[in-house]
């Protein structure tokens, strides 16, 4: 605690994280949302997530020191790098409430409130990018300043202007930004992973308001007469760099969750249905060809199909009394009614197997069991085929009741 309170840059000097890296997250998250994009480019909402992408990747880029010293020499104007980054910076503000104000309201609310309030945040942005331009030209900054600007020119007139003007317009950006995600993220109904990346956004904004009133406390300590520059330039970026980390995070979060979410239940659907197709494959000698390249929905579904083809022919020779009976029995054993008729829909594939029936096309297709239910129940009857032990145990039960049914008649 000594330590902080005497040298407080040192301390947060341990926790630097390079811009590089929120850099390198926001690109990612581009890259990913960039296919989709392109494909649904007339989408107004994918468009407004690609250009908040980009723009936030434009701020850390441009705002490096070293990025700003290749632009005020490329230019050859002392710390024109100053405006361009709080343009960018100010663009991005807006480009969060344009864009928090489509995806919360839809594409299908076209309310006045609603164009209203998207052109005010276009009117509002748009002049204060301008102002922040004709303040700049009208200022008096001939010291290149690399990573303390804000501070160096805190008491210069026209450039201490400039620095209240954008912070303000990103303070406010944040705050009603945050407080619409949080008011969002308590709405009912929300999918799992729309609620997490929500949460990562609100938290992403809240930080942005630190370092909002980080870099806010040092520009106002310099008007006062005192220095506390570290505020601007030891806490404040960090917190920026862990902000768009976040941010970018819960844009990624939605979108990627989603999609491994779908992977998992495709390969999990494909995993099930092994026991099923080996045991078709045992029927027709023969199973799926293999492809290298084939995507996992094409090899589910090809699965689904072969399964489908071999049970089909097979289907039609099930003996559906011994069905009725196992599925009796496997609710007299205690299993809910759902896994009851898996388990007796696997006991009848079974017997109609192991007795060997020939399957000769018949007189009518409209004859024979209807086994549209068994058809469509693949998965739950390869699970069931998992469970030898319930399996025989309901065989026997099954086959004990039919020889009890002999015996009455």
């Amino acid at each position: 605690m000594t330590l902080l309170a005497l040298n407080p840059a040192g301390v947060l000097s341990e926790f630097y994280i390079s811009f590089w890296i929120p850099t390198a997250v926001l690109t990612a998250a581009l890259v990913i949302k960039l296919p989709t994009i392109i494909r649904l480019w007339r989408d107004p909402l994918l468009r407004a997530v690609g250009g908040l992408l980009l723009l936030a990747c434009a701020v850390f880029v441009f705002c490096t020191p070293s990025t700003i010293a290749a632009v005020n020499r490329v230019t050859g104007v002392t710390n024109i790098s100053a405006p361009w980054c709080y343009s960018l910076l100010t663009a991005f503000c807006g480009s969060c409430l344009l864009l928090i104000i489509t995806w919360r309201n839809g594409l299908s609310d076209r309310s006045g409130a609603t164009r209203r309030a998207m052109r005010w945040v276009v009117s509002v942005y748009s002049g204060v990018i301008a102002l922040l331009w004709v303040l700049f030209l009208l200022a008096d900054a001939p010291v290149e300043r690399l990573r303390d600007l804000d501070t160096y020119y805190a008491t210069t007139p026209f450039m201490r202007e400039e620095i209240l003007l954008y912070l303000v317009a990103h303070a406010v950006a944040c705050l009603i930004t945050s407080r619409l995600i949080w008011n969002w993220v308590r709405t009912e109904g929300l999918d799992a992973w729309l609620r997490w990346g929500l949460k990562l956004l609100g938290v992403g904004y809240v930080l942005n308001l630190i370092f909002d009133a980080s870099k806010l406390s040092a520009v106002g300590a310099r008007w006062c007469g005192r220095n506390l520059d570290w505020l601007s330039t030891d806490l404040a970026p960090p917190v920026a760099a862990l902000s768009a980390i976040l941010i970018a995070v819960g844009f990624i979060l939605p979108h990627a969750g989603q999609y491994l979410h779908d992977r998992w239940r495709v390969r999990l659907a494909y995993c099930e249905l092994g026991p099923l197709y080996q045991l078709m494959r045992s029927v027709n000698g023969e199973g799926v060809p293999f492809v290298l390249r084939a995507a996992a929905e094409l090899r589910l579904t090809r699965r689904e199909t072969f399964i489908r083809d071999v049970l089909l022919p097979l289907a039609r020779h099930i003996d559906t009394g011994l069905a009725g009976r196992a599925y009796e029995a496997a609710l007299g054993l205690g299993h809910p009614p759902e896994r009851a008729r898996a388990l007796a829909g696997a006991v009848s594939v079974l017997d109609a197997i192991e007795a060997g029936r020939p399957t000769p096309e018949p007189a009518d297709a409209g004859t024979g069991p209807d086994t549209t239910n068994l058809l469509q129940e693949i998965g739950a009857v390869s699970r069931a085929l998992r469970s030898p032990d319930d399996i025989e145990a309901i065989r026997a039960q099954a086959a004990a009741a039919s020889e009890s049914v002999a015996v009455h008649e």
